[in-house]
């Protein structure tokens, strides 16, 4: 009977690994009497043998309340192909057509997670615009708050957008639109489309519970595959960090800061955390202008004035070497 009752209970806790379970669960799924001979055959299993064979964890409380560990197996490390990097097209200046020079720095792999976090109105969705146009023919995902009304139908600043984007082929020869457009503001997750570049603008959580963005992170990556995602929230003004501070860090495998120039209307980007990278990429500092809200013009590389140090200003006075904005172009 022992050993009748110990098959059934680690077929049943087969089921629920990474779960949470009690004896008055047990003893009801199983049938079991609580005055029985069973139940202390039970107790005895689950305290004993079962917690010795890391089957289960006990809360520690005295309780009757369980962890069932999830099993896992070694993995063999050289029995798998060597994953090569991914040939992802950053966005490129609209004057020269040349890519932001920093991404012939970066290695991009299947299931990277790239992060834009940026002030309002400047550059997100011009980035994410710039992400799915440059790469259309890898059939890019859209989805997120700036492309589609509470009707499911494009807003009309997406269709503008895509307008003025006119050295982008959107379409195929037979008028078939070159990306999918998902009508999804939330639980992004369950809508990613694996092994795809699945580019979510912006991520918002109403609650105002920003920490939770890393675990909103977690669950995307671990539905891309081989895809990559491409995702945008808000960050205040020189905040080294979107919404949520060092948890939107967490799972991001590039991070890209944006930011108003001083003394300028141009865009101030900053490379963050970066995971891989031909060289040391973390810090360096770009500007550029956008023109129809997607164009970009005039990238370049700068770097802090070392006249003011960065500060703008010198013995009191304007620095005349940077006009007042703390940054040089770099040459």
């Amino acid at each position: 009977m022992a050993e009748h009752l110990s098959d059934k209970l680690r077929e049943f806790l087969a089921t629920a690994e990474g779960k949470v379970v009690d004896l008055t669960y047990l003893r009801r799924e199983l049938h079991i009497d609580p005055n029985s001979p069973a139940d202390a055959n039970l107790r005895t299993l689950l305290s004993v043998n079962l917690v010795k064979e890391k089957i289960v964890r006990p809360s520690g409380k005295k309780d009757g309340i369980y962890r069932v560990i999830k099993q896992v197996a070694p993995i063999d490390v050289f029995g798998e192909p060597l994953s090569e990097p991914i040939n992802l097209m950053f966005p490129r200046d609209f004057e020269t057509m040349m890519e932001m020079s920093f991404a012939e720095d970066l290695i991009i792999r299947g299931g990277d997670l790239i992060l834009i976090s940026g002030r309002s109105n400047y550059g997100k969705t011009q980035m994410c615009m710039s992400f799915a146009g440059e790469n259309i023919d890898s059939n890019p995902v859209l989805m997120g708050n700036e492309y589609t009304t509470l009707e499911n139908k494009p807003t009309p600043r997406f269709l503008n957008r895509i307008k003025n984007m006119d050295w982008i082929k959107w379409q195929t020869e037979d008028n078939k639109q070159k990306f999918t457009l998902l009508p999804v503001r939330n639980d992004y997750a369950e809508h990613i489309i694996k092994d795809r570049i699945n580019i979510i603008d912006w991520i918002n959580i109403d609650t105002g519970e920003h920490y939770m963005i890393g675990t909103i992170m977690e669950s995307i990556k671990r539905e891309l595959g081989r895809g990559i995602g491409i995702i945008a929230i808000q960050k205040a003004e020189g905040a080294e960090a979107g919404r949520g501070g060092q948890f939107t860090k967490d799972f991001a495998d590039v991070e890209i800061l944006l930011d108003k120039l001083p003394e300028s209307d141009d865009v101030l980007l900053t490379l963050g955390k970066v995971k891989e990278s031909k060289c040391r990429v973390i810090g360096r500092t770009f500007a550029y202008g956008i023109f129809q809200g997607v164009k970009i013009m005039n990238f370049r590389e700068i770097a802090k004035c070392k006249n003011c140090f960065g500060k703008g200003w010198r013995n009191g006075k304007p620095c005349e070497d940077c006009n007042k904005s703390g940054y040089i172009n770099k040459h």
